[in-house]
């Protein structure tokens, strides 16, 4: 197959690529062979797939079962989840999850990494995932993270469960530092599913203080012993929204942590914002963290949905164009560069955090995985909410939209 005259990431100069046995076989400017099926996008924006780094599938689309949230807190929203769990089923689990994918397909996303609860004494949705990410795995990469939403310390055999998740087939180790009952209890929390991954040799991402709290300083521990253990960028780091609280002298020597430690952080501006500042009056919290900042010191940071539909965000429909959008916002990212390269925190930057680097990107040799969206460069695709023409996984075609067509009577 031959894909011709391809914007590829926002390159000015067009260029095509040829793609055999679901490799990207060559890239620049290809001559055409007899008999070869050939696609003309003229000009049409292409891309790597996008990544969803950070998302909840087995929670998703519960919202208001059996309560709604409405004080729109993460801790109510936890106490909404508790409830839910008590009719979780392989079935239930099933069908949420496979509507969701399917969702995401269509917007060009072809990863996931997504966080199964584990404070779950049958462990139902970790189960219910990892038949799925076998079952789905032509058609989107499932990434799972054993994720314990109650504690792993406050949560009664909250380190046992984790220990079976990830012997289970879990590929990240995961935590919640700022949810456990005591300090201490957070740094022990810590301490622990750091140490398993690195014996186990998996990834880390930790829930990191997610909280409007300045004193709420996990952060710290988890960058410590990302360094300590050399586990450096197979760490990543959450929400990390207390950060957007702390005083300015500490950030400056955290900084300095953050860079030696290598880890990556997730950002998740729809559901910050509307989670995040809920005590507030006025002025009232933005609730994202230093996104431009950390940017800024070369620190790895990608965008994530985290909830679509469910007890802690009653919205939300798989397109991490919306992502996107508010986060440039709310993060102050509005120079012409930053807005035009902005689709790297839904991609290359969300390759690293999933240490996906090795087989994903427009390169020769590579998987023929990409996607097309009805857009000249990707400035314009976020003005124009520009819908995925095409989306490709290993060179086969898994998802196809058609731009609706508008029209004005005056």
């Amino acid at each position: 197959m031959l894909i011709k005259n391809a914007c590829i990431e926002n390159v000015e100069t067009l260029n095509d690529i040829r793609i055999e046995d679901g490799i990207f076989k060559e890239i620049g400017k290809v001559i055409e062979k007899p008999d070869e099926d050939v696609i003309d996008l003229k000009g049409k924006l292409l891309l790597p797939p996008f990544i969803e780094s950070h998302v909840h599938l087995d929670t998703c689309l519960t919202a208001g079962d059996p309560v709604w949230n409405m004080s729109g807190t993460l801790f109510e929203g936890i106490e909404c989840w508790s409830k839910r769990k008590e009719k979780l089923n392989r079935e239930d689990i099933r069908e949420r999850v496979n509507r969701v994918v399917r969702m995401y397909a269509a917007n060009g996303i072809q990863f996931i990494r997504t966080h199964v609860d584990i404070t779950d004494p049958s462990l139902t949705a970790m189960k219910a995932l990892l038949e799925l990410k076998e079952e789905l795995k032509d058609v989107m990469e499932i990434q799972i993270v054993a994720f314990p939403q109650e504690g792993i310390l406050s949560y009664p055999n909250g380190k046992q469960l984790m220990i079976d998740a990830v012997e289970m087939g879990a590929d990240v180790v995961g935590a919640i530092p700022h949810f456990e009952f005591t300090r201490e209890y957070s740094v022990e929390s810590l301490d622990f599913a750091l140490k398993l991954a690195a014996d186990k040799n998996k990834l880390v991402d930790v829930h990191c203080d997610e909280i409007d709290d300045e004193a709420s300083r996990g952060l710290e521990t988890v960058a410590t012993r990302a360094l300590e253990l050399g586990l450096y960028d197979k760490v990543t780091a959450s929400h990390t929204t207390a950060m957007h609280s702390y005083n300015n002298a500490y950030v400056l020597r955290l900084m300095r942590l953050l860079k030696m430690s290598r880890i990556n952080f997730v950002a998740n501006p729809l559901v910050n914002t509307h989670l995040q500042g809920r005590i507030d009056t006025y002025p009232k919290r933005r609730g994202v963290t230093r996104v431009k900042e950390l940017l800024a010191e070369g620190i790895n940071v990608s965008f994530g949905h985290d909830d679509i539909y469910d007890p802690w965000y009653p919205m939300g429909n798989g397109s991490l164009r919306d992502v996107v959008f508010l986060g440039l916002h709310v993060c102050q990212m509005m120079g012409y560069e930053e807005i035009m390269n902005s689709y790297k925190l839904i991609s290359h930057n969300a390759a690293k955090t999933l240490h996906i680097c090795d087989h994903y990107g427009i390169e020769v040799s590579k998987p023929a995985s990409f996607i097309v969206l009805d857009a000249d460069n990707y400035y314009d695709a976020l003005i124009k909410d520009a819908v995925v023409l095409y989306s490709y996984r290993n060179g086969r075609k898994i998802a196809e939209n058609t731009p609706s067509e508008r029209k004005v009577l005056f």
